[in-house]
């Protein structure tokens, strides 16, 4: 099964299934000698968990990493680092009644035909089940990143129709956990709340828009022309389970923009080249140019639904399916730490790549 790494110089494989024994990551590529807090790993690790308030699914799952390879004394060896996150609460006769069923907008149809065989159990290995390896990685990817002075924020800035009237750089993002939607403005958040909660009494589900942010960024990373910085965290959004669109700095609202009014100008300030505004996003030419770098990711509401739809089985005869057991009515607010993980996997690659650009 292909498609399982991610990066060159800071690589990423993950593994496992919904309802397997575990799921895990590699990392390859890390420096040796990188202290691994792990009491910074865990608390990531606790941002994505499911059960973690009533908008959410309540699987109970601690995502305690245990970490097996690459790491001695609490140092990194420079060697590939394994984890291994146990599926503790995993219930598979909630599917049961989907062992041949193709549920609407899953990836039931499209395993079964791309590999002739499925685990129907919470989709398996296309489960979101998966993104815990995934925040781990990312984890260590910002430790890496906070030794160059790098970090890396998200949160819920949309909920259905209803957008966080302030920008980014009018938020206080050290206060997004504060709130089980993960949205740092409160009186969003509590609009968010009442909406997420409507939604999931009606036995549907709703999408929503993630911000990410990366501060600290020095200039020229990124590698042109299919490497482009923008490029790969695009990638890395779009690989994220439920993700439909990724937009970077103006995104498609700049096409309502004159040239004139979308370009950043050039300033120096106290010896630094900087912008006088960052509608690129922090990234030009597909290089960072040391300005903020700031996207937004689309979610589409959760494909599970607690009523029937109408849908076909394997022989290709109608049938109706109805969701069971624990689902999030909206996975924007899970989506955060897996969005900064990925977010930090992409520049930590690329920090490294660049290191190797000059003598």
């Amino acid at each position: 099964m292909p498609g399982n790494l991610f990066g060159q110089a800071f690589r990423v494989s993950t593994f496992g299934e919904s309802h397997g024994p575990l799921v895990g990551a590699v990392v390859d590529g890390c420096p040796a000698g990188l202290e691994l807090d792990l009491d910074f790993i865990q608390a990531q690790m606790s941002k994505r968990k499911p059960g973690q308030s009533r908008i959410t699914t309540q699987r109970k799952e601690a995502d305690e990493v245990q970490i097996v390879a690459g790491v001695y004394e609490g140092r990194t060896t420079g060697t590939p680092i394994a984890a291994l996150i146990d599926n503790k609460d995993n219930r598979a006769k909630d599917y049961d009644h989907l062992k041949n069923a193709f549920r609407p907008s899953h990836a039931d149809f499209t395993y079964q035909a791309k590999y002739g065989h499925r685990d129907h159990r919470g989709g398996g290995r296309g489960s979101a089940r998966e993104t815990a390896a995934r925040v781990f990685a990312g984890a260590v990817a910002q430790l890496l990143l906070q030794k160059s002075g790098i970090s890396v924020f998200a949160f819920v800035s949309q909920v259905g129709s209803l957008m966080c009237p302030r920008r980014y750089d009018e938020l206080d993002l050290s206060r997004t956990f504060d709130h089980p939607t993960r949205c740092p403005d409160p009186a969003t958040a509590d609009e968010m709340m009442k909406m997420i909660e409507d939604v999931r009494k009606q036995g549907d589900t709703i999408g929503g828009v993630v911000t990410g942010v990366v501060r600290g960024c020095p200039a020229g990373l990124g590698e042109p022309v299919f490497d482009r910085l923008h490029a790969d965290l695009g990638k890395a959004m779009l690989s994220i389970n439920a993700c439909k669109g990724f937009e970077i700095g103006s995104g498609f609202d700049g096409v309502r923009m004159r040239g004139s009014q979308h370009n950043d100008p050039f300033q120096n300030v106290g010896g630094r080249i900087l912008t006088t505004t960052n509608n690129s996003g922090g990234i030009q030419g597909g290089i960072s140019n040391g300005m903020d770098i700031y996207f937004r990711v689309a979610f589409k509401p959760v494909a599970t639904l607690m009523k029937k739809q109408k849908s076909v089985n394997s022989s290709g005869q109608p049938c109706e399916v109805e969701g069971k057991g624990r689902h999030d009515p909206c996975v924007v607010p899970r989506a955060v730490a897996i969005v900064e993980g990925m977010a930090a996997i992409t520049v930590a690659d690329h920090l490294l790549r660049n290191r190797k650009s000059r003598l």
